[in-house]
């Protein structure tokens, strides 16, 4: 028992460590995860902090678009009210006061300017980059002429183009002439724009390109649209799918461009990070896979060792006890022969043969156990009846058997042995006084052999341990009974041996189950 339990107690002691060990590992691989994990979404937040400057920048660019544009809409309409004046005088008061309104329409040098009467005839233009010369390249065989009537038709479409991001202004001359002015971004204006779209560009072809950074997506706040991402386009084309599979790896970014404007950040783990936060787990597994073989290996070899020396024992056994038997058998040849009670001699033989039953037992460990077709009912039956006559008086032993004779292939020295096993331990288990009952039912294809006693039962914990070497309740045993018993059972005659039921106070009862 003592031996057991030290072994048991090892166990547990190199299990618990090995736990500690795996825990430690786990502890310090999470560590480095959590702080790769916190390094990336750093970075995210920066690349975010960056789109955030970037998008303020294109504010700031947007709202100078809007200063700009308010100015010029201001200065034509300054424009517009002094061609109104001038057109409001007499020819005598605009020769005395048309310095200050044409000095108002003279400072327009930057924005473009088309005018047009109500038949769409082109009255001036201002500020044009282009001129009717220009399209000779396009028309070589037209005379000036024609290249004047093409320019004019190019100036009156592109005014009507005009309008439809700039209003129009229409004045009346004078009676029955109506002038419509047309005007366009200037060229302050135009070059904001380009370099915006020169910024939004190389924005999103840095994002692209960006190989150290994660995937990720910028969203508007509706987290429906996309603003700029790194995937690729059949990636992006599924975008509820893709988002749905970012928020589920991290929690995305909050960003707010403005009080009013606030887009969000979703982005994935590199492949770096899911694999560090793997291998933690795919190394325990080899490692443990790796163990597990290594046990079975050195387990099998282990119990070959057990095997030989349990052999080895068994056969040394069986050869000591060889010359003391045959000694037995000759004094009680000549005790038949002396004037003596029959009764012991008879009583004598039977323990002589006996000995001899044990002798052939142990001399069968190891050996190729041959088993042979013969009645199990009977075999039970006569080892019972020898045990009877010694058991201790307040023992009541019960047979019970399903059917008078049940032919299966045993090896009866073998299970004789280990129903003595079974019993003595269960004489035991009732301190000399119960009942021992032993019953054989057949069912299903299958022998089983039950034994009850009505001792104090065992545990779970001794119920798992009893059949394990070295396991013993006894204070002298060396707890190999019930270990040999199974051995026997499993390996010789492939049935199975367990223990059925078990109550604290009540009982055990062992269960031999053997196949036909």
């Amino acid at each position: 028992m003592k031996l057991y339990s030290n072994k048991q107690k090892w166990k547990v002691a190199l299990l618990f460590v090995a736990l500690v060990l795996v825990g430690v590992s786990l502890f310090v691989s999470n560590t480095i995860v959590s702080k790769v994990a916190q390094r990336e979404r750093d970075r995210v937040t920066q690349w975010a902090d960056a789109i955030k400057k970037r998008a303020e920048l294109v504010r700031l660019t947007n709202n100078s678009f809007s200063e700009l544009r308010e100015k010029e809409l201001n200065e034509m309409e300054l424009w517009i009210d002094a061609t109104k004046e001038i057109s409001r005088k007499t020819p005598l008061d605009r020769q005395q006061s048309f310095d200050l309104p044409l000095k108002i329409i003279n400072r327009n040098d930057d924005i473009p300017v088309v005018v047009l009467d109500q038949n769409d005839q082109v009255s001036t233009y201002i500020n044009l980059n282009f001129e009717a010369k220009d399209l000779e390249k396009a028309f070589p065989q037209a005379d000036s002429t024609k290249l004047q009537g093409y320019f004019e038709d190019s100036l009156v479409k592109l005014a009507y183009s005009w309008e439809k991001a700039n209003p129009s202004f229409t004045i009346e001359i004078y009676d029955g002439l109506f002038m419509t002015y047309f005007y366009n971004d200037s060229r302050d204006i135009v070059r904001l724009e380009h370099e915006r779209d020169s910024l939004l560009e190389a924005f999103n072809q840095e994002l692209i390109r960006n190989t150290n950074l994660v995937p990720v997506v910028l969203t508007d706040s509706s987290k429906s649209k996309v603003i700029a991402t790194n995937f690729s386009d059949d990636e992006i084309a599924n975008f509820s799918q893709t988002l749905g599979d970012l928020k589920a790896q991290n929690d995305p970014i909050r960003i707010r461009f403005s009080q009013d404007r606030t887009h969000y950040v979703f982005y994935a783990n590199s492949d770096e990070l899911v694999q560090l936060q793997y291998f933690p787990y795919i190394q325990f597994l080899i490692i443990g896979l790796f163990i597990f073989i290594g046990y079975m290996i050195f387990s099998t070899f282990r119990k070959a060792e057990q095997n030989q020396v349990w052999a080895g024992m068994a056969k040394e056994t069986a050869h000591q006890l060889g010359t003391p038997i045959s000694s037995l058998m000759a004094w009680v040849q000549m005790l038949e022969g002396m004037d003596i009670d029959k009764d012991i001699t008879k009583e004598m033989n039977k323990d002589v043969h006996r000995l001899s039953q044990v002798t052939d037992r142990f001399s069968k460990i190891g050996a190729g156990t041959q088993l042979k077709e013969a009645d199990i009912v009977q075999t039970t039956s006569e080892f019972l009846s020898y045990l009877r006559t010694r058991l201790p008086q307040k023992v009541q032993l019960i047979f019970d058997s399903s059917d008078k004779n049940l032919v299966i292939a045993h090896n009866p020295p073998l299970f004789e042995w280990v129903i003595e096993n079974i019993c003595k331990n269960a004489i035991d288990a009732m301190e000399g006084a119960g009942e021992l009952k032993v019953t054989i039912h057949k069912e299903n294809g299958s022998v089983h052999i039950d034994i009850t006693d009505t001792g104090k039962g065992m545990t779970g914990t001794q119920q798992r341990s009893v059949f394990q070497p070295g396991y013993t309740t006894k204070k002298r045993g060396w707890g190999l009974g019930l270990s040999l018993a199974k051995r026997i059972i499993h390996d010789y005659h492939k049935g199975r041996l367990k223990v059925l039921r078990s109550e604290a106070g009540k009982g055990t009862t062992f269960r031999i189950t053997l196949f036909i």
